[in-house]
């Protein structure tokens, strides 16, 4: 069984002076302090594997994102985050993940009681999936996945914007060609 992470958790934030301090994630949010970030893309040939989120999260409940996004525990290292966070969500182990690069967004996010603000410094990390690929969702965190093409769902976040995270639509408008730079789904970017 996994221990859903407490939203009062510490997490990294960077200080004022720009060096990390332990912060309940939940403050982090609300103060939209800058901190650190791991999201994963797992790819199947042409297609994505995403994730909607549980809908008793505290914020952006319901709306689908990327495969896995989390922040690291204090000292963890981003790459062990990452495969950390694939194994607790989706039960997603033994994959060979890229880290493809870094981005820096600030977004407003709809959150439970309150609008939260997500400034986070991310670390992307890319997989790519066998066939089949065995899932065992945490219902605390996701509470659907489902494989798409990028075209498509470039289009899903066309029609409806509101159904998807705000950092998932800033990773495919601007980062796309790093994200997907050596993968199938290159020649759609």
């Amino acid at each position: 069984m996994v221990v859903m992470e407490p939203i009062d958790l510490p997490i990294p934030a960077f200080g004022p002076d720009g060096v990390l301090v332990p912060v309940g994630k939940l403050a982090v949010h609300r103060q939209g302090l800058r901190h650190p970030a791991v999201s994963v893309f797992v790819l199947r040939g042409a297609e994505i594997l995403i994730q909607q989120r549980a809908a008793g999260k505290y914020h952006t409940p319901g709306l689908w994102a990327n495969t896995c996004c989390t922040h690291p525990l204090w000292g963890e290292a981003a790459a062990d985050c990452a495969v950390r966070r694939l194994s607790q969500e989706l039960g997603i182990s033994g994959l060979d993940l890229r880290h493809v690069g870094q981005v820096e967004y600030r977004a407003d996010v709809p959150g439970v009681r309150e609008p939260l603000i997500e400034h986070e410094v991310v670390e992307v990390f890319v997989g790519e999936a066998g066939w089949p690929l065995d899932l065992e969702l945490d219902p605390d965190e996701v509470q659907a996945v489902r494989w798409i093409s990028l075209d498509a769902l470039r289009a899903e976040i066309a029609a409806t914007p509101e159904a998807f995270t705000p950092w998932l639509r800033i990773y495919l408008e601007s980062h796309a060609a790093m994200i997907f730079q050596s993968s199938e789904i290159a020649g759609s970017v």
